[in-house]
């Protein structure tokens, strides 16, 4: 791969307690944890080498702390299409229990009723991916997991309804989009590197 192409860098923000207990945390605007503030240090360990011509993040405190305390808070935008799925009626619940009311439902495919379509994210992240091509060199952004995953299917220009699902993402990942040679394959260059979290666990 040629390493004169724009890498897109995508943190994913550190624990919180919903992360930790499950709950589907979208708008809701809950402070990362101990461990979760732990690991946004240690991610911006991993990413001190790098160099950035633009940093975003999402206003959510979760991705703006981690954006923080990784050493990018002086220098980061806020861009508002960066936030989390708005998860509607089914903010704050885990999956078994929306499962025993809803057997057939799928996050990626049916959306949240009172909040967003997998289409609303998918224009959310089209936007995004509008903005970081647009500059030149490369982009770090600082948001929440499920709007990560369809932003990875839009970069790839696959549907995200079907394809979203695939793209696991743990807290405090560091994942990258790029291209192949040339600015017409998009790839995924990086896709849920923890190793700066695993070695944060390990010295506890």
């Amino acid at each position: 791969m040629s390493q004169s192409l724009p890498i897109v860098y995508l943190a994913r923000h550190g624990e919180t307690a919903w992360s930790l207990s499950g709950q589907y945390t979208g708008l809701t605007d809950l402070p990362l944890t101990e461990q979760g503030e732990r690991t946004a240090r240690r991610l911006g360990e991993r990413l001190h080498e790098l160099t950035f011509n633009k940093v975003f993040s999402s206003p959510l405190v979760r991705a703006s702390r981690t954006c923080e305390l990784a050493g990018y808070g002086s220098v980061a935008e806020v861009d508002p299409d960066l936030v989390e799925w708005d998860y509607g009626d089914f903010e704050g619940r885990r999956s078994a229990e929306i499962h025993a009311e809803f057997p057939d439902w799928q996050m990626f495919r049916d959306g949240c009723p009172g909040g967003e379509s997998p289409q609303d994210v998918a224009v959310r992240a089209d936007r995004i991916i509008s903005r970081v091509r647009a500059i030149a060199g490369d982009v770090l952004l600082f948001s929440s997991g499920h709007f990560i995953r369809v932003l990875a299917a839009r970069w790839l220009g696959v549907e995200p309804s079907i394809n979203s699902r695939y793209f696991m993402l743990s807290t405090a990942s560091l994942s990258a989009l790029g291209y192949e040679n040339s600015l017409s394959r998009p790839v995924i260059r990086l896709w849920n590197e923890t190793r700066h979290v695993d070695a944060c666990q390990d010295t506890q």
